[in-house]
């Protein structure tokens, strides 16, 4: 069932979603929340100018890094339980969606056990955010008809579902792979992959810092990044090689300026327009 402004009442949690990072880019309903909160629990990569529409609120620290956590997942759930019961508006803000390896089926499920009203406030998630603003487009005619969204943060994670996709047969995005990136290219070539695949790096997106590398798989493990900490995306397929016509042309957008039209000639342009 579809929830309304007025479904937001005391002693009620919204599981929101806060997009990439960039306020511009929460749905209406998450600024609505976040104005009416008495409570909110943000991540650890919700940035301050996103917490700032929230004004009213008190604000928790819930996140986790790299495995640094501020408090259990256990701790979490009983703070939005006990803040509930208590007659609060609690907002639980996740970075992108709360769905997408985000913990937010859990936090759904124990809100569910202790019969705490409840809604689901769908973010747009960096596995498509993240690209898209690097001018990498998950899916593309004639290149990649599918994408596969996977959790990047361990070998354990990440190798039960690619052991079953053939070398590129899909677009790759990797959450929460930065750290790990050399093991999963190493991985990906030893299963049979091309080293030369076109693969992306994609740091802090939809912030004023973002910036992204491109290369190939075989460089994927050493490639340079000036934040190791920034959060960032891993794209691994045919096409990454589509950022060099776009992402000029955003670059100028950004910038005010009309993009001229030798930034793209349409012969080159049409290579990665396949028919």
């Amino acid at each position: 069932m579809t929830t309304t402004s007025s479904s937001f009442r005391s002693g009620f949690v919204s599981l929101v979603g806060a997009g990439p990072g960039d306020p511009d880019l929460l749905t209406r309903r998450a600024v609505d929340r976040l104005e009416r909160a008495d409570l909110v629990l943000n991540d650890a990569l919700v940035p301050a100018d996103l917490l700032a529409l929230a004004p009213q609120a008190r604000r928790f620290f819930v996140g986790k890094r790299a495995g640094r956590h501020s408090i259990t997942q256990e701790g979490i759930h009983a703070l939005m339980i006990r803040a509930a019961r208590r007659g609060d508006r609690v907002v639980r803000l996740k970075c992108g969606d709360p769905f997408v390896l985000g913990r937010g089926g859990e936090e759904a499920l124990a809100l569910t056990e202790a019969r705490v009203a409840f809604e689901v406030v769908p973010g747009l998630s960096a596995a498509i955010a993240a690209p898209a603003l690097a001018g990498i487009p998950v899916t593309h005619r004639g290149l990649a008809a599918g994408f596969l969204v996977v959790s990047g943060h361990a070998r354990s994670a990440y190798a039960p579902i690619l052991d079953g996709l053939a070398p590129g047969v899909a677009t790759l995005v990797v959450l929460m792979g930065v750290r790990g990136r050399s093991d999963l290219a190493a991985y990906l070539v030893s299963r049979g992959w091309d080293a030369a695949t076109p693969a992306a790096l994609v740091l802090s997106a939809s912030h004023p810092t973002q910036a992204a590398w491109t290369g190939t798989l075989a460089g994927l493990g050493t490639a340079a990044i000036a934040d190791p900490e920034a959060p960032g995306v891993l794209v691994i397929g045919a096409v990454v090689g589509v950022a060099a016509h776009i992402a000029p042309s955003l670059a100028a957008a950004a910038a005010g300026d009309v993009p001229a039209a030798h930034l793209a000639p349409a012969s080159a342009a049409s290579a990665g327009r396949p028919e």
